[in-house]
């Protein structure tokens, strides 16, 4: 099963320039447990805001790239939808962590979302869709409200009522 993982602000920034808008401690922690032990797919950029821009431990990590001469210890390389899914097991459980465009291409194959909404505004130039506006995405749970150095933040659980099976590879 597909699903991902976001923090969004309040008109669902994700990033500026090449970095995230808002680190929670308690969020990276969420993030942790949540990723843990599964297929996490990224883009390339994305890696790069890792610490030391390496693949993340405890997981299969696959990066999306553009560009076949991409090797990257320690992860997998694909270079378009078909070999990702290719690379997949539909009963693999497997998370989206970004960046943007990751998200929207792979968003409709999404059954589930974990979205940790910050009650901040603040400069984006990369924005996730706003779920709460797509017909076939629904509020399944949300935790009380929380606060960390004075950010507010809440965790909301999406279900998408009709995610997409993954495509079929063409046979040879």
């Amino acid at each position: 099963m597909m699903e991902l993982i976001v923090n969004v602000t309040a008109d669902w920034g994700i990033g500026l320039g090449d970095r995230l808008l808002v680190a929670i401690r308690a969020d990276l922690r969420h993030f942790r447990e949540y990723t843990l032990g599964k297929t996490v797919i990224l883009g390339r950029k994305t890696l790069q805001t890792f610490p030391g821009g390496r693949p993340l431990n405890g997981r299969r990590n696959l990066v999306l790239s553009g560009n076949p001469d991409l090797e990257i210890p320690g992860a997998e390389v694909v270079h378009g939808p078909d070999e990702l899914f290719a690379a997949l097991d539909p009963a693999e459980d497997c998370v989206v962590i970004g960046g943007e465009s990751v998200y929207r291409l792979l968003l409709p194959y999404c059954a589930r979302a974990s979205v940790t909404k910050t009650a901040v505004r603040m400069p984006a130039d990369r924005f996730f869709p706003n779920l709460d506006k797509l017909d076939n995405w629904k509020i399944e749970n949300e935790s009380e409200l929380m606060d960390e150095n004075g950010i507010r933040f809440r965790y909301y659980d999406y279900v998408n009522l009709s995610p997409l099976p993954y495509p079929e590879g063409e046979t040879p």
